[in-house]
């Protein structure tokens, strides 16, 4: 990873337009992983945000507009709000022989190759929330322009904030938003299902919140480092007929949870279709 971010230099930079929360955290990931702070501008409109960035990393050079961009970047990453998109892409089209790379929900190949050019290489990527803290999943597709030095950079770079996988048909985006790029309040909203429940049990609330918390971060913790699938991790923990397994009957019963999650993710992928369209 570290060879191919200190491959890109100041007289050709990646440019990062959007230094937000997600922006920010790709960002401090490159950094640490050889890209050197002179071959990234961020382009960001809010002074706040720019003062952040540029007090957390000395040498960077933060702008406020996309016309403030110096030299001709070699690769442009797309870190804004999908409802904002619209307005940071006319500035975009003479930078003809950069890579574009969106992390914008809902914004397909075909909107970007619409705005800037059928003939551009561009690549599409759905994050998750994690990547602010290094451990996400993005899942990318290219357009037809993308070649394999192209898609090895964006590895280099989304690997920076977490695992990367791709996929070939771009329709599968709409699945893999339903499941990693949504998932994360799944698990959020299950953390307060078990403060809640620990509650009616007889917890008060701060120790019922404690115990749902590090539960689920520290199960996280050890499916990260154990090989084993969620399955075979799971009946570790279920001795039969003990405290678990009663559980389980109530939660595998009917399939009922797995149930519950496929109308959910289902629902999500239908969503993400309809504003993708």
């Amino acid at each position: 990873m570290t060879a191919k971010l200190s491959s890109i230099q100041s007289e050709n930079p990646l440019v990062l337009i959007g230094g937000g929360r997600m922006g920010a955290a790709m960002l401090s990931g490159w950094l640490a992983g050889g890209l050197d702070v002179s071959a990234v501008t961020v382009v960001e409109p809010f002074e706040t945000t720019r003062e952040a960035l540029s007090a957390s990393h000395a040498g960077l050079q933060v702008v406020s507009s996309i016309d403030d961009v110096a030299a001709t970047p070699s690769i442009v990453i797309l870190a804004v709000k999908p409802q904002v998109m619209g307005d940071v892409m006319a500035p975009l089209r003479a930078w003809d022989k950069a890579l574009f790379v969106s992390i914008a929900a809902g914004k397909t190949l075909g909107y970007f190759e619409a705005h800037l050019g059928a003939d551009r290489s561009i690549i599409r990527v759905m994050p998750n929330t994690p990547a602010a803290v290094g451990a996400g999943i993005s899942v990318a597709v290219g357009n037809a322009q993308v070649t394999a030095d192209h898609k090895s950079l964006a590895t280099a770079l989304l690997q920076a904030v977490g695992m990367v996988d791709w996929v070939e048909d771009e329709g599968l985006i709409d699945a893999v938003t339903a499941v990693s790029g949504s998932g994360p309040a799944y698990v959020f909203h299950l953390v307060e299902a078990m403060t809640q429940a620990g509650i009616a049990a007889g917890l008060d609330a701060p120790l019922a919140s404690r115990l749902a918390r590090q539960t689920v971060i520290g199960s996280g913790v050890l499916m990260a480092e154990d090989d084993a699938d969620a399955a075979t991790l799971r009946q570790n923990v279920t001795s039969p007929g003990g405290t678990t397994q009663a559980a389980l009957d109530v939660l595998m019963g009917d399939n009922r949870l797995v149930d519950l999650l496929t109308e959910a993710i289902a629902a999500a992928k239908k969503r993400s279709t309809e504003l993708s369209s």
